[in-house]
């Protein structure tokens, strides 16, 4: 899976409304951004109310049900700067 493929999933996900009112950044490191905000999924870096930082690897695993996003904050794979509850809408869409 690659950045592409992460947008493309998150588009599925959040094409019925992502229940998101707010913006959230996906930091991927070098490999890029994802960023939501309402229906809208880009690989632009603009600002976001919070921003998850993960490896692409890691990132590719919680898109594929392989990573818990819970247990991967708590395994220190991946930190949220900014606002935790919109991170949480993110595990919510990815439970779903």
């Amino acid at each position: 899976m690659s950045v592409e493929a992460i947008v493309t999933r998150l588009t599925e996900l959040v094409g019925g409304g992502s229940g998101l009112d707010g913006s959230l950044k996906m930091n991927l490191g070098e490999a890029g951004n994802v960023r939501i905000e309402g229906t809208e999924v880009t690989t632009d870096d603009g600002d976001a109310d919070a921003t998850i930082s993960i490896s692409l690897e890691d990132a590719m695993a919680m898109m594929e049900g392989n990573l818990n996003p819970t247990m991967a904050f708590m395994q220190g794979k991946l930190s949220v700067d900014g606002n935790m509850g919109m991170a949480m809408k993110l595990s919510n869409l990815l439970d779903d």
